[in-house]
């Protein structure tokens, strides 16, 4: 078994939704986890405990599986979050992100990143509404087409005290 679908299979079955994993210098492993889009709602962001609970079971899972690694980090995605899977994409749909393409595509004058908000995905097809010179228009794409993406991040101050 792979190392993504090992520590998926583990994240998963603590009731948890894998968004990354990243290798990192001097034996860095780091996880990045998510509650899946049904439990978001209920049990709110990932926290502190959260990541305890997944880092103290992908551990004794890592050793008993022999994989190389120095240390372990389990994250949140953050309010950047990637945006990988067709699923990533259905359930972001309303909100703003960044895409950037693996290439141009027809129509877009060579134009391989994009800002705007993601519709709600019809079947395998994306889409993104974005501005270009010409006004608002519409970026039709596939999660193959895609090289990066992530959520732009939305912070609200206007609810902070001094």
């Amino acid at each position: 078994m792979q190392l993504p679908e090992l520590i998926e299979k583990t994240v998963t079955g603590l009731g948890y939704e894998l968004v990354d994993v990243e290798r990192a210098e001097r034996g860095l492993l780091r996880v990045f986890i998510d509650f899946s889009a049904a439990d978001a709602e209920e049990r709110g962001p990932i926290t502190v405990e959260d990541c305890a609970t997944v880092s103290h079971q992908l551990s004794h899972v890592l050793t008993v599986e022999n994989v190389n690694y120095e240390r372990l980090e389990i994250s949140s995605p953050g309010l950047d979050r990637p945006l990988r899977k067709l699923s990533d994409f259905a359930r972001f749909a309303g909100h703003e992100a960044v895409i950037k393409l693996r290439m141009a595509m027809p129509g877009t004058n060579n134009r391989k990143s994009f800002t705007g908000i993601l519709r709600e995905p019809d079947g395998e097809n994306l889409s993104l509404e974005f501005e270009s010179n010409e006004g608002p228009a519409l970026l039709e794409f596939t999660v193959a087409d895609v090289d990066k993406a992530r959520l732009v991040p939305q912070v609200d101050f206007k609810g902070r005290k001094a």
